[in-house]
């Protein structure tokens, strides 16, 4: 007779148990009833599942040696195994309890799986109401257009950001992670109902229109973009804070928080699933935006309809705010923490300018970095001549929100679809093919585009049958642009970014999210901003610059394919390293069981019953 049973961790016992030899040793009737019946006998695979199989029956008149019936509780330790089995008297079930699951999925799974659905939702839902306002804000107020985006990216976002980031590194050095995320994120939604409710009503007397004014005739119409920052400078904050949301809240926030509380498997099958709930919350927000925009036509006269939408607008986004920050509590409240690895490296407390040195000197971090730069540089190159267009198109801010609105509800529909299809693509082929997909579409639609811009003549006649004008047909074709851009962008550049900070250490991890989302994402913007200012300062005009814009492009996103082919390497070659950091501390808490001298059978030592357990299977 033999059996064996297998499992993970088996409790080692001393070398002379006091008190414990007489319990441990049956009697002898339950020695006859153990060895003259057939009992079930629990086997736990390496994989966790259960294996029944059965001791061998002893015929009647087959006598068994002590030797033999002291073999039979020989135990076999698994170290791959995972979890811990337990074998209960009776005879019939022996079984381990299993975590209840729904659809498949287990319920501690889901317990962090939906709330950070909902996070996403009412992120990206704010974010989309927040960033259609601040272009009609900016681009539509009297004495601007879109011509003072590049100068705001550069010269107001970017340090704004580069400040925050600061100030976030000093933070996370002396706030728990709890206490930070209130932290950051209650300022943001104070500050976005008292736009909606103080600062615009009031913007007709805190706006210097007469000093911008007489600015203007001393110094000239280059000098429109500066001064119109001046001249509109609250809703200039409020575009600097619209974009912070998506760089903070979104990439510091919400993705730190996730890859905190997620592990690798769970990211790779639900991180792609997250932006189904978010495009959901594009398609509605982006109805939202347009019902909005619509209502102020039905106004009686005398009546601000623009601040009439921008309450109910903000009071939207505080009430999303206020149920992101619930969510929050909830998970750390109900939700575990899973294991991480224990054998991180340990890094020092560092200063700030530590920290950037440690930044800059890692590969990794330096690749991430180039990654969001170039997909800032990129999508600006194109998006800043779009948004001059749209507004040539739209001048008014009714038709403008509402073209964006429009805009909104499309771009959540394709990544919505772009969606179910990423987590094929992260299944199929993996994450290094799914970071290339992005720099690849948005230089394709890129030169459709412009090229319509440049050889928009050869196309003209064709635009009339479709009942267009070339201006109209640019628009639309820049909207396609931006809609797939960013619908690559939020089903798979974004989860391969998260992805990738996942394996990192605890103190890199923080830090350098924060100074590549917080820091990196406008300085690509700004990038791009500059390049379009020397451009124009340079060709005469945006239109004649048009061709270097494609060239610089180009070199742009080789750079970016560069980049992730490289970060691949490196992610692939940490993820087996922790893979095996895991596997060693389950092996390591394996204790095997130790037979004592008294206990061994009769005419064999201790070593030698150690010897035939060794060739057995132990």
């Amino acid at each position: 007779m033999e059996g064996l049973i297998q499992t993970r961790g088996i409790l080692s016992l001393p070398a002379k148990p006091i008190g414990a030899r007489r319990l441990l040793q049956p009697s002898h009737g339950l020695k006859q009833r153990l060895f003259t019946t057939n009992l079930p006998a629990l086997s736990l695979s390496s994989n966790g599942h259960n294996k029944f199989q059965a001791f061998q029956s002893i015929p009647h008149g087959i006598s068994v040696s002590h030797k033999e019936r002291s073999r039979g509780f020989i135990c076999k330790a698994e170290a791959a195994a995972a979890g811990d089995g337990n074998v209960f008297d009776g005879g019939d079930t022996a079984a381990i309890s299993a975590s209840p699951k729904i659809f498949g999925v287990e319920v501690t799974t889901l317990k962090k799986i939906v709330p950070l659905g909902l996070m996403f939702f009412c992120i990206l839902f704010n974010y989309t109401i927040l960033r259609d306002t601040k272009d009609v804000l900016v681009v539509t107020a009297k004495g601007s257009s879109a011509e003072i985006i590049p100068f705001l990216k550069t010269w107001v976002n970017l340090p704004m950001a580069i400040g925050f980031m600061l100030l976030y590194t000093k933070l996370s050095n002396v706030l728990s992670k709890k206490a930070l995320f209130y932290t950051v994120i209650v300022p943001f939604i104070v500050y976005f109902g008292a736009f909606g409710f103080v600062m615009y009503p009031l913007s007709n007397l805190i706006h210097p229109e007469a000093l911008a004014d007489k600015l203007l005739a001393t110094l000239g119409p280059r000098f429109m973009g500066p001064l119109a920052i001046m001249r509109i400078w609250s809703f200039c904050l409020f575009y600097v804070m619209a974009e912070l949301w998506g760089s903070v809240v979104v990439s510091v926030l919400f993705w730190g928080f996730a890859n905190q509380i997620t592990t690798v498997d769970e990211a790779k099958k639900f991180y792609p699933l997250f932006g189904l709930g978010a495009n959901v919350a594009l398609i509605f927000s982006g109805r939202t935006v347009k019902y909005f925009s619509n209502m102020r036509k039905n106004l009686g006269p005398g009546v601000d309809g623009w601040a009439v939408s921008l309450k109910a607008m903000m009071s939207i986004v505080v009430g999303m705010g206020l149920a992101i920050c619930f969510l929050y509590w909830w998970v750390n409240r109900y939700v575990p923490l899973p294991t991480r690895s224990k054998k991180k490296k340990v890094k020092p407390q560092m200063g700030t300018m530590e920290s950037l040195k440690f930044l800059v000197s890692s590969p990794y971090i330096r690749d991430l970095a180039t990654l969001v730069v170039a997909y800032g540089i990129s999508i600006n190159l194109v998006e800043v001549t779009w948004k001059s267009k749209l507004k040539a198109q739209f001048p008014s801010p009714n038709e403008y929100s509402a073209f964006m609105g429009d805009f909104s509800t499309c771009t959540g529909i394709a990544t919505f679809t772009m969606m179910l299809l990423s987590q094929y693509v992260f299944k199929k082929y993996g994450w290094g093919v799914a970071a290339k997909i992005t720099p690849t579409v948005l230089l394709l639609t890129g030169v459709a585009f412009f090229s319509l811009i440049l050889f928009g003549g050869p196309f003209a006649p064709l635009v009339a049958k479709l009942g267009m004008t070339p201006l109209l047909a640019a628009v639309y074709v820049g909207a396609l642009q931006n809609i797939f851009s960013k619908s690559a962008k939020y089903s798979l550049f974004d989860p391969c970014k998260e992805m990738a900070y996942i394996p990192l250490d605890e103190d890199t991890k923080v830090k350098g999210k924060a100074a590549i989302d917080v820091v990196c994402n406008p300085l690509g913007k700004s990038g791009g901003a500059l390049i379009q200012q020397f451009m124009i300062l340079t060709f005469g005009s945006l239109a004649n610059s048009t061709p270097y814009l494609g060239i610089i492009l180009l070199g742009i996103v080789t750079a970016w394919l560069a980049a992730a082919k490289s970060l691949e390497g490196q992610f692939n070659t940490l993820m087996s390293e922790e893979e095996l950091e895991k596997e060693m501390e389950r092996a390591s808490s394996v204790k095997i069981p130790v037979v004592s001298q008294e206990d061994a059978p009769p005419g064999e030592s201790t070593s030698q019953l150690s010897e035939k357990s060794t060739s057995t299977g132990i």
